[in-house]
């Protein structure tokens, strides 16, 4: 069964501002790296399908699919783990969530679904923080 990570977003505004960073970081590689301090546990877990929720602004806004996880060594930063994620960025049903340092294990039946609803008029989906907001007054 997938396990997933969550992680706070640090910096990031919105989606867009996480989607152009990445870009940017990236270059010509196909994949994203993101480096964290610890090496997951459940690491087999994790590679069995699991993904990254990113929390942005207080809220779990989007998930990227992670493909695969090294332990790593540099003589000046010692020892750290590589994330390898997917660059497709997949929002969610946002889900309010408080900071944290690092990341936290998330189950599966813990995690939002993926941003499906809100469909209004000609296609367009409602904002993701209107939609943030109006799940907080308990009107979705």
């Amino acid at each position: 069964m997938a396990l997933h990570l969550l992680k706070v977003c640090v910096g990031i505004d919105n989606i867009d501002h996480l989607a152009r960073v990445q870009k940017q970081r990236r270059g010509r590689r196909k994949a994203h790296w993101h480096h964290t301090r610890m090496m997951p546990q459940r690491a087999d877990d994790i590679l069995d399908g699991g993904s990254i929720y990113w929390i942005i602004k207080g809220f779990v806004r989007l998930r990227q699919r992670i493909v695969d996880i090294d332990q790593m060594h540099l003589e000046e930063e010692g020892r750290y783990c590589r994330l390898s994620l997917d660059p497709v960025l997949v929002p969610t049903e946002p889900q309010a969530r408080r900071p944290h340092q690092g990341w936290r294990y998330l189950e599966p039946a813990d995690a939002p679904a993926d941003l499906k609803a809100g469909r209004r008029g000609k296609g367009q989906a409602l904002p993701a923080q209107l939609i943030a907001e109006l799940k907080e007054l308990g009107l979705l």
